[in-house]
């Protein structure tokens, strides 16, 4: 029998650091958020970047209401009195926390509020104009810069910190340095939660995975395989239209011919 689901806290999860690796998806959908509950996943994240996206979480919370689910805020937050009220306004919609790749300036205002603050280590895909699309921590100097960040993120007061395409040794090690959770996306089993997107775990897309990813489906297959249908079907209604087989007598609804008469002998003499 399933043991019921307990909705996680910043507590629950803070208490699980070093025990096991928790699974952790991005989900872009109520559907996608609906299967990764049942089927077990620990912890998720969502945008909250956009109006469309800030419109969608509270269904995301609704379709998976006993998962622990992070709001993506917006890049660029201009203040600390910006990002507050972004950091509250995804907790009163059904975020369990927020994750934010801002400074630690920006985080340490959240975090003082008491809004549970999601941070970002390693490569940052805001700021690859500074690093390019790489591994991050390769060398002695990188990773001791890298180590130096995850401190100042935790001293700002980050509960956790995703950490994006580190190398999995180093990452070990610095998830033993810290009392946040290190969230591993690309960065090998040895954080404290195992992250990947949703489109990467479903193959919903068309270019080759990244590295780190691993696809379990082929869904771009599918999504070609639906419209290649969708068109055979219009196509076939067009032609049942223009030779005359839709609708057929099973599809219509019949006035029988009594009443017909009548309203033809009464509107026919409508116009003398």
């Amino acid at each position: 029998m399933l043991r019921p689901r307990k909705k996680y806290t910043v507590y629950d999860l803070q208490q699980l650091k070093g025990k096991r690796c928790l699974t952790h998806i991005h989900v872009k959908s109520p559907e996608e958020a609906a299967a990764a509950e049942e089927a077990g996943v620990d912890l998720m994240s969502c945008s909250f970047d956009s109006p469309e996206s800030q419109a969608r979480l509270p269904a995301l919370v609704a379709a998976a209401p006993n998962s622990f689910l992070s709001g993506a805020t917006p890049h660029g937050l201009a203040s600390q009195e910006e990002a507050i009220r972004v950091g509250f306004r995804a907790l009163e919609l059904g975020a369990s926390s927020v994750y934010c790749s801002a400074s630690p300036f920006i985080i340490e205002a959240m975090a003082r509020e008491g809004i549970p603050v999601v941070g970002h280590l390693g490569l940052v895909p805001r700021h690859v104009t500074w690093t390019n699309w790489r591994a991050i921590g390769r060398t002695v100097e990188e990773a001791a810069k890298l180590h130096g960040k995850m401190k100042e993120l935790e001293s700002a007061g980050a509960y956790a910190a995703e950490l994006e395409v580190v190398p999995h040794n180093l990452a070990r090690f610095l998830s033993s340095q810290t009392k946040m959770l290190l969230m591993s996306l690309g960065s090998g089993s040895g954080c404290d939660t195992q992250f990947l997107f949703s489109d990467d775990i479903l193959g919903d897309y068309d270019e080759r995975p990244p590295r780190h990813a691993k696809a379990y489906r082929n869904f771009a297959e599918e999504h070609r395989r639906l419209q290649r249908e969708r068109i055979g079907a219009f196509r076939e209604y067009i032609a049942d239209v223009q030779e005359g087989r839709f609708p057929e007598r099973s599809h219509l609804i019949e006035m029988d011919n009594a009443s017909l008469d009548e309203v033809l002998k009464k509107l026919g003499g409508a116009g003398d």
